[in-house]
């Protein structure tokens, strides 16, 4: 009996490679080229299976042209390269990598914070830079973390991993807003109260947003947003470009609208609006909140548990459309 034929879009590591092996036709990319549509598409025939990890997308034009294709398991939690209606209609699975990331994602979201309110980048470059030739009393002098208020928009689990973090560990008051409220018991494990998105502007010392990307939250923070908020007050990214207007804030940067920024994602990705490069007030990281070797281990894992799964077994670990016939 042949095996199904799965295509993997991008360079993973070898040992999960050997694990679809085992099961599958596999035809890899460990070289990571960056495939345009049409080279996708044109990979894609007579597959069966696809492994992407988020950049790769798959919508209502690359499905028609792809017929024998079954599923597209996502190695991230994040699943906007998905058009999830189109994929239904065509009777494609989308899987994604949920719960193995999100304590690391915390912690990377709390580091960035910290650096933000810190002003680490400005302080290491003035530092390279040769420029450190005394000591002064207001020398990139930031704002407190410790009992701070900490505002999250966009209370999933890495959300709801973030509050604990700082109401636990730096004593932060915490407020949120969300689509809808939380459970009575989750908001009281996370200390955590619900208010309206206007007051979550006003009100936050540090604002982190981990809200999903959809065509409802983007630009959820743009030039009107940013003008609520304190002008002592840091703004984190760690959730998807494009829900942010990266040119409302990197104007909001310069004029100091707001004090701070760390962001982790861009519109337009890998690409960076040119402005954020210009103005020092922000901390810029490549899309790494995820990146540590066991937890990108563990997202490729379930990536291939998922294909493994639903190809052989017809039973998905995670999937996103459950409309799917299975």
């Amino acid at each position: 009996m042949n095996k199904p034929k799965i295509l993997v879009a991008r360079a993973v590591f070898p040992e999960v490679i050997a694990k679809l092996a085992q099961h599958f036709d596999v035809e890899s990319n460990q070289t990571d080229e960056l495939w345009t549509k049409a080279q996708l598409t044109a990979k894609l025939q007579g597959k069966q299976g696809v492994f992407t990890t988020g950049g790769e997308r798959i919508d209502a034009e690359l499905l028609a042209a792809c017929p024998d294709l079954k599923i597209c398991a996502n190695m991230a939690v994040g699943y906007n390269n998905f058009d999830l209606d189109a994929m239904t209609a065509a009777g494609v699975l989308g899987t994604n990598a949920p719960d193995v990331l999100t304590e690391t994602t915390a912690d990377f979201g709390f580091a960035l914070l910290m650096a933000t309110a810190r002003r680490m980048a400005e302080a290491e470059h003035f530092l390279r830079a040769g420029l450190w030739t005394k000591w002064s009393y207001d020398m990139f002098a930031g704002s407190d973390i410790h009992g701070a208020t900490l505002g999250i928009l966009g209370m999933g689990r890495i959300g709801q991993g973030i509050a604990r973090r700082g109401a636990y560990g730096f004593g932060m008051e915490v407020i949120y807003h969300n689509r809808s409220r939380l459970d009575a018991a989750t908001e009281a494990e996370c200390r955590a109260n619900y208010v309206s998105k206007e007051e979550l502007l006003k009100t936050a010392d540090h604002l982190v947003l981990v809200l999903p990307y959809s065509a409802a939250s983007h630009h959820a923070i743009g030039a009107p947003e940013l003008a609520l908020m304190k002008p002592t007050a840091t703004l984190v990214n760690i959730a998807r470009g494009g829900i942010v207007d990266d040119a409302a804030l990197a104007h909001a940067l310069r004029n100091k609208t707001i004090a701070a920024a760390g962001l982790d994602v861009f519109e337009g990705e890998p690409k960076v609006h040119p402005d954020l490069l210009t103005v020092p007030n922000v901390v810029l990281t490549p899309h790494i909140a995820s990146a540590t070797l066991p937890t990108r281990l563990a997202m490729a894992n379930l990536a291939a548990d998922n294909l493994i799964g639903f190809l052989l077994n017809n039973k998905p670990l995670t999937p996103l459309n459950a409309k799917v016939p299975i």
